[in-house]
């Protein structure tokens, strides 16, 4: 069963060992702490990690972030050769999965993790079974997916103006203020990649996992886009 889960996007900033002493865009950080500190609350059994990856694949429980793949220094081994594989160390995580970690990380949590990566093109329904095989286990499973929204809302962007992503993150904020799985499932899998928003496959796992639950209290920490990507941190809680 699914105790709560919470979306956090996946900007470098995130990581204190990227931006020093004086962190940018701390509320930022503040969201994201504070959404797993609340998906923690309830004490789950198991931690579930969604995130963008290359392919949809499970990862090694103990797999953690390498900051050299932002610029920093290294401080993982090398990524292994294959998904489920260990080098001479803890093995590394592609970069938004290995933020996920970092974050449980900083919260204290030395529970039972679950990591999935989740290919941009993987189909809504695999996205939504993925979700649903996750909320049907049998312990308390609370469920962090990890995306950032479209990278196209300015001149600035990575992917410079797309006068479509305005409306593809409204919505996207809408169907998680109102807990509206079926809109998140109802995501266009390719607009979503035209628009760089990386968190579609884990948006989609999210309402998958949630598909069905009544009573769902959801909180947003943050909703911004200070680089020209869309950044949302919320919280959503079964009663």
């Amino acid at each position: 069963m699914i105790t709560s889960a919470a979306l956090c996007p996946w900007p470098p900033l995130l990581v204190r060992e990227l931006t020093g002493a004086d962190p940018v865009l701390p509320e930022l950080r503040a969201a994201c702490a504070g959404a797993v500190a609340a998906l923690l609350r309830d004490r789950p059994e198991v931690v579930a990690v969604v995130g963008p990856g290359t392919g949809t694949v499970p990862w090694p429980a103990d797999g953690r972030l390498n900051v050299a793949a932002f610029g920093g220094p290294r401080v993982a081994a090398p990524c292994p050769a294959r998904p489920g594989t260990e080098g001479a160390g803890r093995p590394v995580l592609p970069p938004a999965l290995g933020i996920g970690t970092y974050l449980l990380d900083q919260a204290g949590y030395a529970g039972e993790r679950l990591i999935w990566s989740v290919s941009g093109d993987e189909p809504v329904a695999g996205c939504r079974k993925l979700g649903a095989d996750l909320a049907g286990s049998d312990a308390r499973v609370a469920l962090l997916a990890i995306g950032d929204g479209s990278a196209r809302r300015g001149p600035r962007a990575p992917g410079h103006f797309d006068e479509r992503s305005h409306a593809f993150d409204a919505e996207v904020e809408r169907a998680v203020r109102a807990c509206d799985t079926r809109a998140l499932l109802d995501l266009d899998p390719g607009l979503a990649r035209e628009l760089m928003a990386t968190g579609r496959p884990a948006w989609q796992v999210l309402a998958g996992a949630l598909e069905g639950c009544t009573g769902l209290s959801v909180e947003v920490l943050y909703a911004g886009d200070p680089f020209g990507v869309a950044y949302l941190v919320a919280t959503l809680r079964p009663s």
